[in-house]
């Protein structure tokens, strides 16, 4: 291809010396029909094609090869044909007798020009993208799998994040309500992927139904929810970006810390710190463009939402419940009662009416028993041979003062010191710990072993009043034998002896 210089050179000989074209020709030593396409183009048009490309071997079966990238729509992406496996079907079953070469450069100009093309979009202020992303942390010393929401406000480029154990609903929910405090106000809409936590079904029409917490949720607030194309993530791009440079770069190297809690932290100091950043294209920080978003965001209600997961269950025979293939136990005297769990995201609730029976710390391991070895001890003292092989129990760290005291109480008074020893136990239903070690303490020192003494010190330590104990009570403490003396013995002792 000749440069454009030879292109100006030819010109202007031509077109303003006068020269003559055939001169033209000679004189710069090229052909005439080039001097022609250089008057006719001020610069190299390039190469050009007069007629289409003939492929005699493959034109015969394009159509097919169309057919099967056609079908291959319908099917699992991972399941589709490689060029190669449709080079070898057109040799296989259609006798092709061309090379794999001219297949895959057909095949890959069809993908290329079958590619979606998108439309950049405008943001105004005040709406919101959220989605959950998923990044590797050391959490308590163990690396797992942590779960990540991100808020993206598109128009300032603002962001919140929060990690959990699971995609859940209680997270999910937990996470909204963190996020607009973080904001400091409710987007006017937010826009999601088809997540069952918030779609329950897609109707024919293409509206969605909510499910209940979601519906919940929406309420509590008041925004507007929007959700994206089955399968289509470029619908909420912004947020779908925003997963990865949170992931690489709030999560990169993998962080390490002692709880979710401090992990949290990290990452909402991280969202603070992104404020002062200025992005390309845009003249001011993200901080300064959130101002429009602010004054676009809607009240915070008086009182947040409650981000919990609802579940009514039945108390079972071992007076567990069962809320997310985790067992928690509640008091024996609620056995095989319907009861209302609600999942926090640290914490599990039961109630039974109005009233909270049970609290417990939340799992998030695979088929644990979580107990509180107090809910046992009413159904125990009718049971005491249970005491020693009672699971709830076995974990139980007690202090030492209830082990002498159970060794003493068993030594003498044999069963029935047992029942009384978890009579003790039930004290804790009611007092403190430490009050009733003391009171155990104080009992084991004065010798009086027995549940009515342990309780009335116990008494007498919160209510700080000396303690009145009828020592008649307590047969086995050691007698005390006090000989009256007579006047002789007394005439003896003056004498010395003497008679």
């Amino acid at each position: 291809m000749k440069h454009v210089d030879l292109y100006g050179r030819v010109r202007h000989a031509v077109l303003i010396e006068g020269m003559s074209r055939r001169e033209a020709a000679r004189v710069f030593g090229i052909n005439r029909r080039t001097v022609e396409k250089m008057l006719t183009f001020s610069v190299p048009p390039g190469y050009r094609r007069d007629k289409e490309i003939c492929r005699p071997k493959l034109d015969g079966f394009t159509g097919i090869i169309d057919q099967i990238l056609e079908a291959d729509k319908l099917v699992p992406k991972k399941q589709r044909h490689t060029s190669k496996r449709i080079f070898e079907r057109l040799r296989d079953e259609y006798h092709f007798t061309g090379g794999v070469t001219i297949v895959k450069d057909y095949i890959f100009a069809t993908k290329r020009r079958q590619r979606e093309m998108f439309v950049p979009l405008a943001h105004p202020p005040g709406h919101a993208q959220a989605d959950f992303g998923e990044a590797l942390a050391v959490i308590g010393g163990v690396e797992r799998k942590t779960h990540f929401l991100v808020m993206d406000l598109p128009h300032s480029d603002a962001c919140f994040v929060k990690a959990y154990p699971a995609e859940t609903t209680e997270a999910f929910c937990d996470a909204h309500v963190a996020a607009f405090a973080f904001f400091g106000g409710v987007p006017v809409s937010i826009l999601y992927d088809n997540t069952r936590i918030a779609v329950a079904r897609i109707l024919g029409d293409g509206t969605r139904k909510r499910t209940r917490v979601f519906s919940e949720l929406v309420s509590h607030y008041l925004f507007e929810d929007r959700f994206g194309r089955p399968g289509k993530g470029n619908d909420k791009g912004k947020v779908e970006g925003m997963v990865g440079y949170t992931r690489r770069n709030f999560m990169v190297p993998k962080p390490r810390f002692a709880n979710f809690d401090d992990l949290n932290a990290h990452l909402a100091e991280q969202c603070r710190k992104r404020m002062g950043d200025k992005l390309r294209g845009h003249k001011g920080t993200i901080g300064e463009r959130f101002v429009a978003d602010a004054e676009r965001l809607q009240p915070l209600p008086v009182v947040p939402y409650d981000a919990c997961d609802k579940q009514s269950v039945r108390v079972s025979s071992l007076s567990l419940v069962r809320y997310c293939g985790n067992d928690y136990s509640v008091p024996t005297a609620y056995g095989h009662q319907e009861v209302l769990v609600r999942g926090y995201v640290h914490e599990v609730v039961i109630s039974c009416g109005a009233d909270i029976i049970a609290r417990h710390a939340r799992s998030w391991e695979k088929e644990d028993y979580v107990f509180d070895p107090l809910h046992y001890l009413a159904l125990i003292e009718q049971k005491t041979n249970a005491l020693d092989q009672a699971a709830p129990l076995a974990d139980w760290e007690l202090p030492k003062a209830f082990i002498a005291l159970r060794r003493l109480m068993e030594a003498r008074m044999g069963k029935k010191g047992k029942r009384e020893f978890v009579q003790v136990l039930r004290l804790l239903e009611t007092f403190r710990v430490a009050d009733v070690e003391a009171g155990i303490q104080s009992a084991l020192e004065r010798g009086t072993i027995g549940f009515d003494a342990v309780k009335h010190l116990v008494l007498c330590r919160i209510e700080r009043r000396p303690p009145r104990l009828d020592m008649k009570v307590y047969p086995y403490l050691p007698k005390a034998h006090v000989a009256v003396t007579s006047p002789g013995d007394y005439m003896a002792l003056l004498s010395g002896g003497r008679s």
